[in-house]
């Protein structure tokens, strides 16, 4: 079976084919792609077994090229899921094709992060791909009435911060100003620095502001002049997707964040959106999946696959990640986020 190479930047059949697929997701749209195009020059590529005037399948990746990380392929980079857009018979055809193309290509992997792994297992026995990754993924039923979905909340976790949070008078904004922006980044420096990891560059966010128009919404709650939690979604067809969360650890207990997700899934509600998905959580993040757990998701799992078959990791010395993350967390603010921007570039 012959594949074919487009340029969903560009071809016109690649957006009208996402619409259409029942399992596209922000992540497979022209506007995503532009904003990882325009911040960190990947590009994306599209393998299909058409040829028409319209798609029947597609696989979408980006191919990153990296002097620190080596050139791959990746579907696509800063996702949370990216499934395959074809059925299992068109998916063998292209991953083997990718297979026998890797090492003229020279791309270090080819990386698939699938939102379902239905179909995979046969995948992996005949194509060389297997499982690399494993996430938590955690989505809430927003098709209940709204009554019923603010039931399911855990009552001490989540409702009575709520109601703590709605005492405070906390502010509420939405939108994505360039004002909206401002705050959710130094949200976001805060929260990183917390973590001992640099942010993510100041012109990703603005890119995708820019590229998702309406889609992005920026949630942002303040105490008086002081910015206290934010929160950036996505809409795409009928989910809403969390992207993106950051707080200042000063007003934790005034309970920002539960009131932040509940002002989301109302606006959601409004909207005729039927699922929230919350993303994915890594194994090591617990907290993060009893939160989501707390706000009455349902959780699966998530399997990211690898061609070359991927070698066990070997764990880094402890100490030298600890010395790392220990500096990075003392880093003057220009040298913290300058080094978000040279860092992310690689990572994809």
């Amino acid at each position: 079976m012959m594949m074919y190479k487009l340029d969903p930047l560009t071809d016109p059949r690649w957006p009208r084919f996402v619409a259409q697929h029942p399992q596209a997701s922000v992540f497979h749209t022209r506007e995503w792609l532009q904003a990882l195009h325009r911040t960190y020059g990947y590009e994306p590529i599209v393998f299909t077994t058409s040829n028409g005037l319209e798609l029947s399948n597609g696989v979408l990746f980006c191919q990153v090229r990296s002097w620190l990380t080596g050139k791959r392929l990746v579907s696509v980079p800063f996702s949370d899921h990216c499934q395959p857009l074809a059925d299992a018979a068109d998916l063998k055809s292209i991953l083997e094709s990718l297979h026998d193309s890797r090492r003229s290509e020279q791309w270090k992997y080819i990386e698939l992060r699938p939102m379902s792994d239905k179909g995979m297992a046969e995948i992996e026995d005949r194509t060389s791909f297997a499982s690399s990754e494993t996430f938590s993924y955690q989505e809430i039923d927003l098709r209940p009435e709204l009554a019923a979905i603010y039931r399911g909340f855990h009552d001490s976790c989540v409702r009575r911060k709520i109601k703590r949070a709605e005492r405070e008078k906390l502010v509420y904004e939405a939108g994505r100003s360039e004002q909206l922006l401002e705050k959710f980044r130094r949200l976001l420096l805060l929260t990183r620095r917390r973590h001992k990891l640099p942010p993510q560059p100041a012109v990703w966010f603005r890119n995708l502001a820019e590229c998702l128009g309406n889609e992005l919404i920026v949630h942002v709650l303040s105490k008086d002049a002081d910015p206290v939690a934010s929160i950036i979604t996505l809409t795409h067809k009928n989910v809403l997707v969390y992207k993106y969360g950051c707080s200042d650890a000063r007003f934790h207990n005034l309970g920002g964040t539960p009131l932040l997700f509940w002002k989301a899934i109302q606006q959601g509600k409004e909207m005729g959106v039927e699922t929230f998905d919350l993303g994915r959580s890594a194994p090591d993040d617990p907290g993060l999946v009893a939160f989501k757990g707390h706000l009455g998701a349902v959780t699966s799992e998530i399997k990211y696959y690898r061609n070359p078959i991927p070698r066990v990791k070997k764990k880094l010395s402890q100490p030298g990640i600890s010395w790392a993350r220990q500096a990075v967390a003392y880093l003057p603010e220009p040298v913290l986020a300058g080094a978000g921007t040279l860092l992310y570039r690689h990572l994809g």
